[in-house]
């Protein structure tokens, strides 16, 4: 029999919930283990909730956080990207999170060409990594399958990440929507530390034309094949966390966002090949 799959919730799958609530919709659903954000309005970093009431919560309730999401765009380093690297490691020690999520420039306009991307990739890296080193935290590194995203592919990150000899404190994010997304064909199970899950039910949007506001939780209606990636996952090598992390006002409108999670849970433990 196989093991049961380990989820969390990552903040976007409830941004509108307070801290405490939104930690006891975790532990109802037997999920120990959080994703909190820099990049919602009202909630914990934007709102100054201090790192030591984010530990404390969290503690008494059993959580883990496993990141903060995200430093953005973690791929163009200069002075202003380092302070906020320095920023969110402190705050990520402080409250007990156990690595930043990274995303790299996702804007049109891009006029670096390839070269210049991949330079960028490396010094970024290269810089991070110290930083990480001296805060113990480690950087999840999130292709985004954009067409616009400066770091569509793992395989980009990986090379990367193995040029400047970051294996100690650099872990991929797989992203099931963005891995649909970028057409990528391969996983690093054993160099992924974060698995973030969502779905889409519109079989009909051309697919350069999904966007954040298409991700749900995952159901029947899935076409990015969540269940098929996951169990690729899981039977090469990955062991931890599957994280919700939907972007539609649709699931952020539920009345009952408790049960629906549970339905989706439950969706994909029924689902393993």
């Amino acid at each position: 029999m196989k093991s049961p799959l380990r989820f969390a919730l990552n903040r976007m799958v409830a941004p509108n919930l307070s801290l405490p609530d939104f930690i006891q919709l975790a532990t109802s659903l037997k999920c120990d283990a959080i994703e909190i954000r820099n990049d919602l309005k009202g909630n914990e970093i934007e709102y100054g909730t201090p790192a030591s009431r984010v530990r404390e919560l969290c503690e008494v309730q059993g959580i883990t956080v496993l990141s903060i999401n995200a430093l953005y765009p973690f791929d163009v380093w200069n002075d202003e990207r380092r302070a906020q690297a320095i920023k969110l490691a402190t705050y990520a020690r402080e409250c007990g999170a156990q690595g930043l999520v990274m995303c790299p420039f996702n804007e049109c306009g891009d006029t670096r060409n390839e070269a210049q991307r991949a330079a960028g990739l490396r010094t970024a890296l290269s810089e991070l990594a110290p930083i990480l080193r001296e805060y113990g935290l480690l950087g999840f590194i999130e292709p985004l399958g954009f067409e616009d995203s400066a770091l569509r592919r793992k395989r980009v990150a990986v090379d990367a990440i193995q040029s400047i000899g970051g294996l100690d404190v650099f872990r991929l994010v797989h992203d099931t929507f963005h891995h649909h997304l970028a057409g990528e064909q391969a996983f690093f199970a054993q160099l992924t530390g974060l698995v973030h899950i969502s779905g889409v039910e519109d079989a009909a949007a051309p697919l350069n034309s999904i966007r954040d506001g298409h991700r749900v939780l995952v159901g029947e209606g899935d076409i990015l094949g969540n269940a098929a990636q996951i169990d690729t996952l899981l039977s090469t090598g990955y062991g931890g966390y599957l994280s919700f992390e939907p972007f539609a006002e649709s699931v952020h409108g539920l009345a009952d966002i408790q049960q629906a999670i549970g339905a989706s849970i439950a969706h994909l433990q029924k689902n393993r090949t």
